[in-house]
């Protein structure tokens, strides 16, 4: 059986990133976990931050099939996103490499970790622009900017969800939806 040099590489430097995040990562290091010569990975990437960019672009698609599993083509917008954002939530906190990147940004301000966790937002962010889109489409929701909608929404859902407990007592699930159905399906507007 041939053994898949790249793929090992690969999974030693998702290892790697995990573990001592970006900027401690060394190609010695990915060479040692991977049991292959330093030169072997220059065989299949050019530089550290040519394999970060591989393992970035394989945790995206990860958290892609994490949404779409979760979506229910028959369940009303609201319910799947809150569905949807929920578990991305949930894997984006629970994914060491997500975890570890965000603590190097936080603790040392590293530029590639930063892009790292921009494109993981960018990524939630298409995909729920594409999903406002198909419920415009289908008369689910008013005509709006989607781009500006999954923003609102995003940045919403994290701040119930991740921001509010830093000062308060965390909210259940289940306020975190009623809040959120509040706030963008119902308003608060008094319609009286």
């Amino acid at each position: 059986m041939a053994i898949d040099r790249r793929k090992q590489i690969v999974e030693a430097a998702a290892k790697s990133f995990s573990l001592f995040g970006y900027k401690a990562t060394t190609m010695d290091q990915v060479a040692k976990l991977a049991n292959v010569g330093k030169g072997t990975i220059y065989t299949f990437f050019n530089n550290k931050e040519e394999l970060f960019d591989e393992i970035m672009n394989s945790l995206i698609q990860e958290m892609k099939h994490v949404a779409e599993a979760e979506y229910d083509s028959e369940g009303s917008f609201f319910d799947n996103l809150n569905r949807v954002l929920g578990r991305i939530l949930d894997f984006r906190e629970k994914h060491q490499l997500a975890v570890k990147m965000a603590h190097e940004v936080r603790d040392i301000g590293t530029p590639k970790a930063l892009e790292g966790l921009n494109r993981l937002e960018n990524a939630i962010l298409s995909y729920i622009q594409i999903k406002v889109q198909a419920a415009i489409d289908k008369g689910e929701l008013k005509l709006c900017d989607p781009e500006v909608t999954a923003f609102v929404m995003l940045k919403l859902y994290l701040a119930l969800a991740s921001e509010w407990q830093m000062v308060h007592e965390p909210l259940k699930k289940e306020k975190i939806t009623e809040l959120f159905q509040l706030y963008l399906l119902r308003g608060l507007a008094n319609d009286n």
